[in-house]
């Protein structure tokens, strides 16, 4: 890894080579989170990879090293860049900060009228988008497009977000309007001088929203404790 060189570009139609490798550690990152992710199964990557609107990570010596597509929602007006991915030892070398960058930039290329969106509940992520220009909104900011809400289903969330009628949820709603937006070096200072916040705000959610379903776990199991899955997912968001 040290030696090697770490290449960032679109993804090409031989790169469907690494389809199966990049789903299998979507599901094993999202498994080790304790979240729910909408299923991508290799054939989806590999539609992506022919539409081209997807960026791929690889080294100097074809070596899979991370991931991420397009998703376009209500007709094209709404842009998200999902399933960002980096193999195990990559994490933590910068590389996912790239990928999302040559992402965001392919969406502008492709879509310069969409408005660009994501939703997240780390930290880490809310500062790479920061840096790109996305500012915190309402989840009301968001595309209402059923199919966009609908790939919510397999998140161990899903019932949290239903119970506030969408427009709350553990996730921090982040957008990009290219009609109307601050330039990336103000959303970036005010993401650090407001860090501190949005880290007490993402651990006030985890307490709030989750405490009502915690109640009615340990009432349906006779005053048991929390089941470990609530356990797993509260401290491993």
């Amino acid at each position: 890894m040290d030696n090697q060189k770490i290449i960032i570009r679109v993804a090409t139609v031989p790169d469907k080579v690494y389809s199966k490798t990049i789903t299998d550690e979507m599901a094993a990152s999202a498994a080790a989170r304790g979240t729910g992710i909408a299923t991508r199964t290799p054939e989806y990557i590999e539609e992506k990879i022919d539409e081209g609107k997807a960026v791929i990570a690889i080294t100097d010596q074809n070596e899979w090293v991370g991931f991420c597509y397009i998703e376009t929602w209500s007709h094209g007006e709404y842009v998200a860049n999902s399933g960002l991915i980096v193999a195990p030892a990559f994490r933590k070398s910068g590389v996912a900060k790239s990928i999302k960058k040559r992402i965001f930039e392919l969406s502008r290329e492709k879509y310069p009228e969409a408005k660009l969106f994501g939703l997240t509940t780390g930290l880490a992520v809310m500062k790479i988008n920061s840096d790109l220009g996305y500012e915190p909104v309402t989840y009301s900011e968001l595309t209402q497009d059923e199919a966009f809400w609908a790939g919510c289903k397999s998140c161990v969330n899903y019932e949290i977000l239903m119970s506030k009628e969408r427009k709350n949820c553990m996730c921090t709603a982040m957008l990009y309007d290219p009609k109307d937006h601050y330039e990336p070096e103000e959303t970036k200072q005010f993401f650090e001088e407001n860090k501190k916040g949005f880290e007490r705000l993402l651990k006030f959610k985890q307490w709030k929203l989750l405490k009502p379903f915690l109640k009615k776990d340990r009432d349906s199991n006779g005053g048991a404790s929390k089941p470990k899955s609530l356990l797993h997912h509260l401290f491993h968001l």
